[in-house]
This record gives structure tokens, C-alpha cells and sequence, in this order.
């Protein structure tokens, strides 16, 4: 990019949470390939972070980009009211097949943070003819869940992401994160408070909302399968919707191909997003069953009260078909088992540091929670000079690489994050935020 256009940038475009007064550094990327992203100075860095946990094939994936091209030849996009095509209903029977028993039903939208808000709203509205007090949700203490307005209410209020938007934003009910990490003993008293919360406002609650088994944006902090047990259990019992965000956790990154097959439970509404196009334009679609979908059709409105203007893009939803095309054509489990197994032996011993809280792994995710909240800027530059891309926040350090990254850019992830905790425990890196 040339200087004019850097400078202009840089006055005028804005980047996902950055200071507006002394905005992140950011680099002018050019091409990606693979895990690699191929800077304008000619550097390369490894892409440790799948670009936000999109990227499970790595960026260009030939066969996505081959059904990509193939759909763009015939019709990019076309309004789905009062329309059908063959790549949205090949990827809705494609989808039905491969989620969790009784999610038949599927409905198309642009991004991760409005399928929450479709979920939320398709919970209201079923809660309209049985249940119609019934218009606020449950969530959990550190979830994180989008940016809109509904999925930011249902997002960890401690977290800052709605904290701008008090009184104007709806006030939903929180409940604890369950304390029983993954591969602890279940204490089945974990639920209780769930339970009682579920009595206590069950004339309020439409639906029961979270990110099964890992919480993203909100710590990558790992819980235990059977609390999605007790929570199915529960919900139905007291006729509850439970949703399970499955965008960060869909398509394979934690080992299983939903984080919900953990526990073999099925919700009434999933959202997928993310690696459902294998990061390769966005698309998003909530999953429901026969119930919801007969429910909404008995409300008063007698359709469901969305439509975007994107919804259903043949050019999205062909990207998503090379994406399951994709995840198809190698062993991605075996991938995620060997990309843990790598993590596991080069990050926990850092558990010994006197600057790291803990070190835990699931599936192809890797995380060394600090005692302290982490300097962004610092770590950022110390990670990408050492030719890696990583994004620390809070006080997390994570790597949530491609599937199909080599074990020599992986090993190069890990021992950036390893130089990184030892210069600061040696003094010479001010990791720290003051």
C-alpha cells in the first residue's frame, strides 16, 4: 500500500476494538496462502490465530476456491424471499446431516453476531403463544457472544463490551460460569444454581444461552461436558430454549466436530459461523429443530420477523460447501489431536513461570493465562518481529492455529509465546500493562 493511502488509513478507518486516541500500530497485509500472511515490507508471518479462529483450512484453500468460482460463473447473489437454489438447499441437507440429532431446520445469515440475535429472537417469538411474559435470557458469567445489540446483552456485562452501552442495551440475568474445568470429577452440584435460577424467574426467562465447553472473547476458559447435560435437562424441564453459540466452536476446533458432542446433547437452536466457510467470506446460519419452527408458525406474526438482504448468498453458501468439501478431504481430527499434542508438550511447562496463572489445552486451541493483564502492543510487537501473529488480550495468550499449519510454523508459534514469558521474567520485555 502506498503512503498516501496508509496515512489516509490511518486518519480514517477504524479497526475492531482500537483506541481511537492512540491507536494499535497496525501492518499493511497483501496476500495470505496457507497459514502464512505475506506483509507489504515482503515479511511473512504465521498465522497463529486463524484470523480470528475462521481459517481452519488455511487461507486459499484451492477446493473452496474452486466451488467459489464455479458459483460466482452462474449468480453471485440473488434475494432468497421467494427464492430457492441449489446451493442453499444442498448445504441445509449438508448441515441437518452433520449437527447434533433433531437441528433440521436451517436458517441463513451474514455473521456470527446477527445468528444470536436470530436465535434470541426466534426464542421471544416461540415464547410468544406458550410463554408470552417470557422475553428476557440467561446466560453465563464470561461468555461472549457478538457485538449487536441483543448479543451483547447476553455477553459477560464485567467483560467492557456493553459497559459503553448501559440502559440501552436490554438487562438479561447471568448466572456463574460452571467451576468444574474440563477433565476435572463432575460434582453434579454445579447446576444448582442454574436450577435455581430457572424456578426463581421462570415466568421472565424465554431462553438459556452459551458457548458449550469453551468460552472465547471471554478467557478460553475450558468447562466440563455435563453441565450441557444438566442444562438440556433443565431447560426442558422448565421449557426453556437452550441455545448453544457454536461459532467459535463448530466444525472440529476442540477435537469433536461440535463442542455439543461432547456431552451428545442436542439444543433447540445452534449458531454456526466462522469455519463454516472456512474463513473465507462470512456467512452464518442458526440451526433449529421442528419445535421452534412450529411454534414460530403458530405466533402471531405466523413467520419468522427477519430477512436480510444478503441472506442466502449462493456465492457464501458455496464457500461453505468447499469448506465441509474441505474438511472431508483429510483427517482433521487426527490434525487437531496432533496440533494439541504438540501444544500440550511445549506450553505446560510454563505453568512454572511466576508470571503464568495456568497453562490448558483442548483439541487445537492453546492458552497461557497470565496473572496480569497483558500490553497488547508490547506482546504484538515482540510476537510479530519474531515472525508470528498473535493477538493477546486480557490476560490471555492463546494459539488457535490452521488445521493444516506444518509442526515446523506451529513449533515456531510456541517457542515465540516461550521467548516471550522468559524476557519478561527477565525484565527486558514490559509485558504488563502498568
Amino acid at each position: 500500500m502506498n503512503n498516501f493511502l496508509q496515512n489516509f488509513a490511518r486518519e480514517h478507518v477504524w479497526h475492531p476494538y482500537d483506541s481511537l486516541e492512540s491507536p494499535i500500530p497496525v501492518l499493511d497485509a497483501v496476500r495470505t496462502a496457507g497459514a502464512r500472511i505475506t506483509l507489504g515490507d515482503g515479511r511473512e508471518l504465521i498465522d497463529g490465530v486463524s484470523s480470528w479462529w475462521s481459517v481452519c483450512h488455511g487461507h486459499g484453500n484451492p477446493i473452496i476456491i474452486s466451488e467459489m468460482e464455479k458459483q460466482l460463473r452462474s449468480m453471485s447473489h440473488v434475494m432468497f424471499a421467494g427464492i430457492i437454489h441449489e446451493p442453499a438447499a444442498e448445504l441445509a441437507r449438508k448441515l441437518s446431516e452433520i449437527t447434533p440429532p433433531g437441528l433440521s431446520d436451517v436458517f441463513y445469515a451474514d455473521s456470527g453476531s446477527v445468528a444470536v440475535e436470530i436465535a434470541l429472537k426466534m426464542a421471544v417469538q416461540y415464547q410468544s403463544v406458550r410463554n408470552p411474559s417470557r422475553k428476557r435470557f440467561l446466560a453465563l458469567r464470561g461468555g461472549y457472544h457478538g457485538d449487536t445489540l441483543g448479543a451483547m446483552s447476553v455477553t459477560d456485562p464485567g467483560s467492557g463490551f456493553s459497559s459503553p452501552y448501559t440502559g440501552y442495551a436490554p438487562e438479561q440475568f447471568f448466572i456463574s460460569r460452571p467451576g468444574i474445568k474440563f477433565g476435572e470429577k463432575w460434582e453434579p452440584g454445579v447446576s444448582d444454581e442454574l436450577r435455581d435460577t430457572l424456578e426463581r424467574y421462570q415466568d421472565e426467562i424465554a431462553g438459556f444461552i452459551l458457548e458449550p465447553v469453551m468460552q472465547g472473547a471471554g478467557g478460553m476458559y475450558f468447562y466440563h461436558p455435563e453441565y450441557l447435560k444438566a442444562a438440556r435437562k433443565l431447560t426442558a424441564e422448565y421449557d426453556v430454549i437452550l441455545i448453544c453459540d457454536e461459532i467459535a466452536t463448530g466444525f472440529g476446533r476442540l477435537g469433536e466436530l461440535f463442542a455439543s458432542n461432547f456431552a451428545g446433547i442436542s439444543p433447540d437452536i445452534m449458531t454456526l459461523g466462522k469455519g463454516l466457510t472456512g474463513g473465507m467470506i462470512s456467512l452464518s446460519a442458526v440451526m433449529t429443530g421442528r419445535k421452534i419452527r412450529e411454534g414460530i408458525g403458530y405466533s402471531s406474526a405466523r413467520v419468522m420477523m427477519h430477512g436480510p438482504t444478503f441472506m442466502a448468498n449462493p456465492l457464501a453458501l458455496s464457500a461453505a460447501l468447499g469448506s465441509l468439501r474441505a474438511l472431508g478431504s483429510y483427517d482433521w481430527q487426527a490434525r487437531v489431536h496432533h496440533i494439541g499434542d504438540l501444544l500440550r508438550r511445549e506450553l505446560c511447562d510454563l505453568a512454572a513461570s511466576p508470571l503464568v496463572q495456568e497453562v490448558r489445552v483442548l483439541g487445537a486451541v492453546g492458552v497461557v493465562e497470565m496473572k496480569r493483564q497483558v500490553d497488547t502492543v508490547v506482546m504484538q510487537r515482540f510476537l510479530t518481529d519474531e515472525g508470528v501473529w498473535l493477538r493477546p488480550f486480557g490476560n490471555i495468550i492463546y494459539i488457535y492455529p490452521p488445521f493444516v499449519i506444518s509442526d515446523e510454523d506451529l513449533l515456531k508459534c510456541s517457542g515465540s509465546v516461550r521467548k516471550l514469558i522468559a524476557g519478561m521474567e527477565r525484565g527486558e520485555i514490559a509485558g504488563f500493562r502498568a
